[in-house]
């Protein structure tokens, strides 16, 4: 996995920190820690990178604005 992908998720998961529970605010520490030693992360903590990610970080669901960007026909 590439540095830049480890960041973006470090980034994003940053606005979240304080919902974490205990057990993801020690790996989410570690991660920092990893991240700023410039390793690179292995498969396993990718992994859990990208399920925190996926836990906290919900898509918006942009079709609810379409009516605010309809074409005047």
């Amino acid at each position: 996995m590439s540095y830049r992908e480890q960041q973006k998720y470090i980034e994003a998961l940053k606005r979240c920190e304080r919902n974490f529970n205990r057990q993801e605010t020690e790996e989410y520490k570690i991660f920092i820690k990893r991240q700023k030693d410039d390793e690179d992360f292995d498969s396993l903590s990718m992994k859990r990178l990208k399920e925190l990610h996926d836990k906290y970080i919900k898509p918006v669901d942009k079709s609810k604005y379409d009516s605010f960007f309809k074409k005047k026909e």
